[in-house]
């Protein structure tokens, strides 16, 4: 080979960097900037259009970020511009369909909250806004995977116009129909609730006073969580109703009033009078979770990984438990000499979040199921055990910790 063709042959070689994530949303990306934050360069790629995400309208969904999860914002740098847009959650109601029994979660002042509820598109721009700067990330837009090759020395992927690009470790945060996990044949347990999600947000002329509150009816549960008011001091929550899949065509199909009504009719007054104050959207419900997480040279995060219901909130904040254990392993394996899809590092990634994510799952399944029981009778022992539940301040002090993210062995950048 002459001196020209060498020099054509480097020039043409794919960039390498240490990980190649698929999927840029919310986990894959807060992946990406605190991999940076901790000297790891990525890849970002993602098929959506990020003017699309952010636009106005586009997704009234929000998201209740547990105070680890806050955590781990603010230590990768993006306190300062999410602070002011989050709605502290102060306390937390628990009732079996608005009967006596119900549950006040409520911390002591000096405590802090117990998480802040985010608007998903501000959650997206901050961590674009980041991202577009940070050098460490190189982000590929409006394209997608068409090739994955995993082998001993490193992966490569090929992008929808050939673009070749390598690394040391490929990512899937792809979410719940990632392709790159199942082309690697992870096992799945899975399972339909044959529910859906009704997702809005709401004006109402009653302040909530920072209060998120669970109302469990037999056909599902039903959400209120509170929101900054709007700029012209409109109060708001987020709504998110569980009805089901056999009448979820009929409740979408309502006109806006007729929707209105059966919401007022389950909120019995606590927030006055309520008004739409965002797009209506649905999602059927669905559990998933995979009985490994890691593969040669590859490691599944968030809803590529799991997926539950939403009855407690926990779907993000599981998927961010992931983001801060990989950083952690792999930073300590860098300490060690090792690089990152080193098998090592790998299996114990696996190990710390496989037994968290299935007890979360788990317990949040257990809910589901408790509390959709109909009838007069596990009504009644339900709001019993909800009772002893209130008295009881041990075990108000454990639920209050799950609902932070604080329990079990938290990764340093959700401490």
């Amino acid at each position: 080979m002459t001196e020209s063709q060498a020099t054509q042959a480097l020039t043409a070689a794919p960039e390498r960097r240490d990980l190649i994530i698929l999927g840029g949303g919310l986990v894959g990306m807060t992946l990406a900037l605190a991999a940076a934050r901790a000297g790891l360069t990525s890849f970002v790629i993602d098929r959506a259009d990020p003017a699309d995400l952010v636009a106005e309208g586009a997704d009234g969904r929000a998201s209740a970020i547990s105070t680890a999860s806050w955590n781990l914002f603010a230590n990768i740098g993006l306190g300062p511009r999410l602070d002011a847009l989050g709605c502290p959650i102060d306390s937390i109601a628990v009732t079996d369909g608005m009967k006596p029994g119900r549950i006040d979660f409520t911390p002591k002042p000096d405590e802090g909250s117990l998480g802040r509820m985010f608007f998903n598109r501000d959650l997206r721009m901050a961590l674009f806004d980041a991202a577009r700067v940070e050098p460490a990330i190189a982000w590929k837009v409006r394209t997608e995977a068409v090739r994955r090759d995993r082998g001993p020395h490193g992966v490569e992927v090929e992008l929808a116009d050939g673009t070749a690009l390598r690394a040391s470790l490929l990512v899937a945060a792809e979410g719940r129909q990632s392709p790159t996990r199942d082309e690697a044949g992870f096992a799945m347990a899975k399972w339909e609730y044959h529910h859906r999600a009704m997702v809005t947000a709401l004006f109402h002329d009653k302040p909530h006073d920072n209060t998120a509150w669970e109302i469990f009816y037999p056909a599902g549960p039903f959400a209120l969580l509170p929101l900054l008011d709007d700029a012209e001091g409109r109060h708001r929550s987020a709504l998110v109703w569980t009805v089901a899949e056999k009448d979820a065509a009929g409740v979408m199909a309502m006109p806006d009033a007729m929707f209105v009504h059966e919401v007022a009719q389950r909120m019995h007054g606590v927030l006055g009078t309520i008004a739409l104050a965002a797009p209506r959207m649905s999602f059927p419900l669905r559990f998933h979770h995979a009985g490994k997480v890691v593969d040669e040279r590859l490691a599944v995060i968030g809803d590529a990984a799991h997926g539950m219901h939403p009855i407690a909130g926990q779907g993000l904040n599981l998927g961010l438990r992931d983001v801060g254990a990989l950083v952690e392993v792999l930073t300590e394996g860098m300490r060690l000499g090792l690089e990152p899809g080193d098998a090592q590092l790998l299996a114990r990634y696996e190990k710390w979040r496989s037994l968290d994510s299935f007890m979360v799952m788990s317990v949040t399944d257990g809910l589901t199921r408790l509390f959709g029981v109909p009838g007069r009778l596990p009504s009644a022992a339900r709001r019993l055990g909800m009772g002893a539940v209130q008295r009881l301040p041990v075990l108000k002090r454990f639920f209050m910790d799950e609902a932070r993210g604080m329990s079990g062995k938290l990764p340093e950048l959700l401490q």
